[in-house]
């Protein structure tokens, strides 16, 4: 396979001149000569692949990781390639392994999932910050001028600083700005309320107790909210205290039945 650059297809210096390879491997029943024919290309094209890996290498990924995924683009763009369309293969390939890496920043390096739409904001943010910032010395540009630099809404420039300071999380165990005293994060986190299912309990028991008969409704008052001795309820009603335990227990099981028949 030649790889002498042609000027009149090819915008890079060192293109391969892979045109009739490509045409070949389009005749090709799937097999081993394809598959070697296809390796080919591949390898004669890696080279490029590197390159676009290169131009992110200051954006927190290793240069290892971004010279795989790249990779797998380049494999991608010469699966669907067709060169009976015309177009140069780089004109195809190119745009297709930079998605790939942009692909894989969007969806691997950001700690939380964030909707591409914010991503998007996030860069056009970055971007006018990094121009601004060769004009402004001495201090931030302004909401307000990245806005009218980037041509996007005010509220959008919000977003998209935001999402600046999202790309990675904070551990719940990261001591808080200012804080002198140790206090973290997780210290500022709120915790499941237990009286949460008291409040539904009660409210699930209400109905049932306005039906009860006067007498073991005061039994129930006396006991449980007036926080009474059965001994003392027996005394207050004249009656015995086993009396009094027998219609708490019946009572209490009746109820409980009939909420659990109502909650099914």
């Amino acid at each position: 396979m030649r790889t002498q650059a042609s000027a009149k297809h090819h915008p890079h210096d060192d293109a391969p001149d892979t045109a009739e390879a490509f045409r070949k491997l389009a005749t090709l029943p799937p097999g081993r000569q394809r598959d070697t024919l296809r390796a080919e290309i591949v390898e004669a094209w890696l080279p490029m692949a590197e390159r676009l890996a290169g131009r992110f290498r200051s954006r927190g990924e290793s240069y290892e990781d971004l010279r795989q995924v790249a990779a797998l683009g380049l494999v991608k763009a010469v699966d669907r390639y067709d060169p009976e369309l015309g177009n140069a293969f780089e004109s195809y390939a190119v745009p297709t392994v930079t998605g790939e890496i942009k692909r894989h920043f969007r969806d691997h390096m950001w700690t939380l999932h964030v909707p591409r739409r914010v991503q998007d904001l996030r860069n056009r943010v970055r971007f006018a910050g990094q121009d601004l910032a060769q004009t402004i010395s001495g201090r931030r540009p302004t909401v307000a001028e990245i806005a009218e630099h980037a041509r996007m809404s005010e509220e959008d420039v919000l977003t998209g600083l935001e999402a600046l300071e999202s790309f990675t999380a904070l551990s719940l165990d990261a001591e808080l700005p200012g804080s002198e005293d140790g206090y973290s994060l997780s210290d500022a986190l709120g915790s499941p309320d237990p009286a949460l299912d008291t409040v539904i309990d009660r409210e699930a028991v209400k109905p049932r107790l306005q039906a009860l008969p006067e007498r073991e409704r005061a039994i129930l008052y006396m006991r449980f909210f007036g926080d009474m001795t059965q001994s003392s309820i027996a005394d207050e009603l004249g009656i015995s205290q086993m009396h009094v335990s027998r219609l708490i227990s019946r009572c209490c099981n009746r109820l409980r039945d009939q909420v659990m028949r109502d909650a099914a």
